[in-house]
């Protein structure tokens, strides 16, 4: 084997050594080009995903605002229906009364039907003496210049069995004996009147339109 032989074979080894380095340079450019794209793409969905997310969160800053806003004013508001401790007006610990400030600022208090009276009756029962005599001495103590109106309600369930003509002759006479077992026990009598509404004022149930209101109106006499 000659030198020149020996030569040539070299040079052919490198040769075909540098193409196939060639080859395999040109296929490494190609996937990093397309990894380079790849994340290119990725990097913009994450800036818009980014975008989105900031936007959901000034929504939910201003939600969270508006809420916040929504429960100072309800707290601002004047309470109605049953009334706070500091706004019962010496009524709220006895059994069987519910009291509330209506629109014109009239302290309304109220005793449920069947803590006074029987089914179709205007008698009061013996139970009851002891809630309209706490009633009673409230009115007395706290309210004595104010001018009180006693309201007889009932359901609107039409009088059946009972001696009553309509709904609202049953509830003039148990608004009168409310307000005739007030006077009893030292209420001024000059200062009450009664007034009879049926079930022109219903409420959420019967149970709850049955009863008798005893209305200290806000205007002092």
């Amino acid at each position: 084997m000659t030198s020149k032989w020996i030569c040539r074979r070299a040079m052919g080894v490198v040769l075909a050594g540098a193409l196939g380095c060639g080859s395999l340079l040109g296929g490494c450019q190609a996937v990093s080009q397309q990894e380079y794209d790849a994340a290119l793409l990725e990097t913009e969905e994450l800036r818009q995903r980014n975008g989105e997310l900031s936007d959901q969160l000034s929504r939910s800053e201003m939600d969270r605002q508006a809420l916040i806003a929504d429960n100072q004013a309800l707290a601002a508001r004047p309470t109605q229906g049953r009334s706070s401790s500091s706004d019962d007006g010496g009524f709220g610990n006895i059994d069987g009364v519910e009291v509330q400030r209506n629109a014109g600022g009239d302290l309304v208090v109220a005793v449920a039907g069947d803590v006074l009276f029987d089914s179709g009756k205007a008698t009061l029962k013996k139970s009851a003496k002891s809630s309209l005599d706490q009633v009673a001495s409230v009115l007395k103590s706290r309210w004595g210049s104010h001018p009180i109106r006693v309201e007889g309600h009932t359901d609107a369930d039409p009088i059946k069995k009972s001696k009553w003509k309509s709904n609202e002759h049953l509830s003039a006479e148990r608004a009168l004996a409310v307000e005739q077992y007030l006077s009893s026990k030292g209420v001024e009598n000059k200062r009450m009147y009664s007034a009879a509404f049926g079930p022109a004022k219903p409420r959420g149930s019967k149970d709850q339109s049955r009863r008798v209101e005893i209305v200290i109106l806000a205007s002092a006499s």
